[in-house]
């Protein structure tokens, strides 16, 4: 794992750390609009006192509305697990992917239970950077932390090699967390414990990062956002339960021959990680059903 690294991005020269422009290479398979919001988000991340200021955006005004727009539904297990997170230069949050506002709920609670550093989200391109109203929804949402994006044009998917490369850039270099979904999309079946196989790509980041991963499994959320507001200021019984666990070990598979198999097998463990607290969730769920308190539970509202 890492033992050392900056306290925060831009620890060089004015202000800047000399980050390689690695879409560079493929601007000609990019439109000058997603060239523009890709320039501007990478600028944001290597730019000492826009990355700070980005990150003090999420982890105050941001923080707040994400915890004002769910606090009376919000139910948390597993926050002791909670490394200390002075003691980790970078890392990887791994959770699934249910409703597009699970990785801003996560965030949310780890600021408030002590993470002080700015967290980058890989999102899908099409709308955040094809399109001029997406960079804006991108500032609004997460102060331009919807970044890299990921491609899901097969002739562009060669462009996600590089949003990877940009990834393990970030947790090398700055104090960052990433936050990643193994599922690599969003799972729309009907039952959220069934989660969709695990995606290589975070094997790779974790293995030529050399950083840890926090597991998470989170659940009830809804996909519309007036929706969940409504929900929340309205009090109904429908809970949303987030669950933490420890920092998965990777130890013996980062001794084994590196390539595609060993980066399976690591994101194939964050999964089966995240699979454990799904099963956590649904006994908490069903407990809570019954009838039983969430503090008779250990259930926190986070």
């Amino acid at each position: 794992m890492v033992e050392a690294g900056p306290s925060e991005a831009g620890e060089t020269g004015e202000g800047a750390l000399d980050r390689p422009d690695s879409f560079a290479v493929a601007a000609e398979r990019l439109t000058w609009l997603e060239r523009a919001n890709i320039r501007f988000c990478r600028w944001s991340t290597t730019t000492r006192w826009m990355h700070r200021l980005c990150g003090w955006f999420q982890r105050k005004p941001g923080a707040l509305w994400v915890h004002l727009g769910s606090r009376n539904l919000r139910k948390v297990a597993g926050l002791d697990r909670l490394p200390d997170f002075e003691e980790i230069p970078a890392f990887v949050i791994a959770s699934n992917h249910r409703s597009y506002f699970d990785l801003f709920v996560v965030s949310m609670i780890l600021f408030r239970h002590g993470l002080r550093r700015r967290i980058l989200f890989p999102v899908r391109s099409n709308f955040f950077y094809d399109r001029a109203l997406g960079f804006f929804v991108n500032g609004i949402m997460s102060f331009w932390s919807m970044y890299p994006p990921v491609f899901r044009d097969r002739k562009r998917a060669s462009l996600n090699r590089t949003a990877l490369s940009e990834m393990v850039w970030t947790l090398q270099n700055t104090r960052s967390a990433v936050g990643i979904h193994p599922e690599g999309r969003r799972n729309q079946g009907e039952d959220p414990y069934a989660l969709l196989p695990a995606q290589a790509g975070l094997g790779r980041i974790v293995s030529e990062a050399e950083v840890p991963v926090l597991p998470v499994f989170i659940n009830g959320l809804g996909n519309s956002f007036w929706g969940q507001l409504k929900r929340n200021f309205r009090r109904t019984d429908d809970h949303v339960i987030v669950v933490f666990g420890a920092p998965v070990d990777y130890g013996d598979l980062e001794a084994g021959p590196a390539g595609y198999k060993q980066q399976r097998a690591i994101a194939q463990r964050a999964l089966d990680e995240i699979a454990k607290l799904a099963a956590e969730e649904k006994a908490l769920r069903a407990a809570l059903e019954a009838g039983e308190s969430p503090e008779a539970l250990g259930l926190r509202r986070g």
